[in-house]
C-alpha cells in the first residue's frame, strides 16, 4: 500500500494535523487523572512536584520518539534489536501488553467511565454499565483503526480539536475563580520532603515513555501515509511535529497539576484524580459540566486506545506474521474490554509493579538509542547497561507489588537486598548500575575498537 502513495513536501497544515496526531495518541486516561492527583498530593509543593513529573512524563517520551527517529526505526523491536532478535521480540511483547490489553489500554475505558459516565449510575448497575460501556468503547476503537491510512485523520483533524475545546473552556472556568492559592494548600508528607522524587516517579504512570517507543510504528506509518517514505525525511518530520506536540502537552500536565492543588481549598485528597476531576468539573458547572467532562474524558481516551491497538496489531501483525492486522486488532481489542471489567483501582495497583520494572529498561534503551551513533550501536554497551540495569528494576517490581507479595518473606528477603543500592529510598536503585553499566560499557567497546585497529577485528554490533 505504501508503495502506491505519492511522496510530496508537508504544509504547515500538515504538521499542525500530525502533533495534533501524535498528542492525541499519548494523551489519555492518566494524562488527566495524574497530573490533577500529583497536584492534591503536593500541595503547597507542587512546582517542585511538577518539575520531576515532566522529565518523565514529557521529556522522555520525547526522547523515545526521538530515539526511533535516530536509529530509524519502525517499532519497539526495532529499539531492542541491538541486543539481539529474542531480547527485541520479548521486549516488545512486554511493552505492547502492559500499555496495551493487559493494563494501558483496558484503563482508557474505566477511566472513561469512572470519571465520565459512572456518577450518572446507581451503585448497583455500575458494574453492568462499565460492561455494556465497555464493549461500546473498544468496538468504536476498533471500527476507527481497522483502516490504518485514516488513523491520523481521524484521531489528529477530529477528535483532539474538540478534546483540546472542551479542555481548554474547563481551565477558562477554573482558573477564573480559583478554589485556592495553591502554594498555600497543604502537602502530603512525602511531598514536604522529597516532592521532585515523587514527581518522577508519579510520571511512570502516564507510560508514555513506553508508548513512545510502541507507537513509534503508528506515526512512523502516518508518516508513510503523507508522502514521506524515506527514512532521513521521515524521521526529521517525526521529530519536529513530536517536539510541539510534547512541549504543548507540557503545558496542559503543568495546568492541571496547578489545577489540582487549587482543589484543595475545597475539595479533600481523593483516591484518584478521576475522582478530583469530577468534583472540580461539577463544583463550577453542575450536571452540565458533568455531561462536558464525559465528552471530554470519552473522547481523550479514545483517540489514545486507538493508538494503542493500532500499534498492537500493527507490530504484532510484522512479526507473528501468521495472523492479518486486522485479527490482532480484534486480539486486543477484546482482551483490553476483558481486563477493563477488572476495575480502575485494580488496574493501577498491578499496573505499578510492571511498570517499575519496565521503565528502568526503556530509559536505558532509549538514551542508548539516542547515543548509539557515537558508539555505532555495538551490542556490547547495550549488554552491559542492560544487564547493570535489570536487577534492580526487578527489586522494584517485586517493592510495587500489592502487600500479597511485597510483604510476604520472599518480598520483606528482596526489599533487605535492595537497601543496600544507592537511591534505594527513592526509587530510582537503577540509576547507578546504569552509569556504571554504562562505563563499563564503553570501555569494553573502545577496547574492541583498539583491537580492530591493531588486528583488523571487526567490532560486534547489531544494526
Amino acid at each position: 500500500m505504501l508503495n502506491r502513495v505519492q511522496k510530496r513536501n508537508l504544509t504547515k497544515r500538515d504538521y499542525v494535523t500530525l502533533s495534533s496526531m501524535i498528542f492525541a495518541l499519548f494523551f489519555g486516561a492518566g494524562n488527566l487523572i495524574f497530573p490533577l492527583h500529583l497536584g492534591q498530593l503536593a500541595g503547597g509543593h507542587w512546582g517542585i512536584a511538577a518539575a520531576g513529573f515532566l522529565i518523565t512524563a514529557v521529556l522522555l517520551p520525547l526522547l523515545s520518539v526521538l530515539a526511533v527517529c535516530v536509529t530509524k526505526s519502525k517499532g519497539v523491536y526495532d529499539i531492542g534489536k541491538p541486543l539481539g532478535a529474542t531480547f527485541a521480540v520479548v521486549f516488545m511483547v512486554l511493552i505492547h501488553f502492559t500499555i496495551g490489553p493487559f493494563f494501558g489500554t483496558p484503563r482508557t475505558a474505566t477511566v472513561s467511565f469512572t470519571v465520565g459516565l459512572a456518577p450518572f449510575f446507581p451503585a448497583k448497575y455500575q458494574s453492568l454499565a462499565l460492561l455494556l460501556f465497555s464493549a461500546a468503547f473498544f468496538g468504536l476503537a476498533y471500527y476507527l483503526s481497522v483502516e490504518q491510512s485514516k488513523i491520523m485523520a481521524r484521531v489528529g483533524k477530529l477528535l483532539n480539536p474538540l478534546f483540546l475545546l472542551l479542555l481548554v473552556a474547563i481551565f477558562a472556568v477554573a482558573f477564573s475563580s480559583p478554589l485556592a492559592h495553591a502554594g498555600s494548600t497543604s502537602a502530603t508528607a512525602a511531598y514536604q520532603t522529597a516532592g521532585f522524587t515523587n514527581g518522577f516517579l508519579q510520571g511512570y504512570n502516564t507510560m508514555d515513555a513506553l508508548a513512545g517507543l510502541a507507537l513509534g510504528v503508528t506515526i512512523v506509518t502516518a508518516v508513510n501515509f503523507m508522502g514521506q517514505t524515506d527514512p532521513n525525511k521521515a524521521a526529521w518530520v517525526t521529530a519536529r511535529a513530536g517536539f510541539f506536540s510534547m512541549a504543548f502537552e507540557g503545558l496542559i500536565y503543568v495546568l492541571l497539576i496547578l489545577l489540582g492543588a487549587q482543589s484543595l481549598g475545597q475539595f479533600k485528597l481523593s483516591d484518584n484524580g478521576g475522582v478530583a476531576f469530577d468534583q472540580i468539573v461539577n463544583h463550577y458547572m453542575g450536571s452540565v459540566g458533568q455531561a462536558i467532562l464525559a465528552v471530554l474524558i470519552i473522547t481523550t481516551c479514545l483517540t489514545t486506545a486507538i493508538g494503542l491497538v493500532a500499534a498492537f496489531a500493527q507490530d504484532f501483525h510484522k512479526h507473528f506474521g501468521f495472523l492479518s492486522y486486522k485479527a490482532w486488532l480484534r486480539i486486543t481489542c477484546l482482551a483490553s474490554f476483558l481486563t477493563a471489567n477488572v476495575g480502575l483501582n485494580q488496574i493501577i495497583a498491578w499496573s505499578t509493579p510492571v511498570l517499575m520494572f519496565l521503565y528502568p529498561l526503556a530509559m536505558a534503551l532509549i538514551f542508548l538509542s539516542i547515543l548509539s551513533p557515537l558508539f555505532h550501536k555495538s551490542s556490547v554497551v547495550y549488554v552491559w547497561v542492560v544487564v547493570f540495569t535489570v536487577v534492580p528494576a526487578v527489586f522494584d517490581m517485586i517493592a510495587a507489588f500489592p502487600a500479597v507479595v511485597s510483604q510476604s518473606a520472599f518480598g520483606q528477603a528482596m526489599a533487605h537486598v535492595q537497601s543496600f543500592l544507592p537511591l534505594a529510598s527513592s526509587g530510582m536503585d537503577w540509576l547507578v548500575p546504569a552509569l556504571v553499566g554504562a562505563v563499563f560499557g564503553t570501555a569494553h567497546y573502545l577496547l574492541l575498537q583498539r583491537a580492530k585497529a591493531s588486528t583488523g577485528m571487526e567490532v560486534p554490533m547489531k544494526r
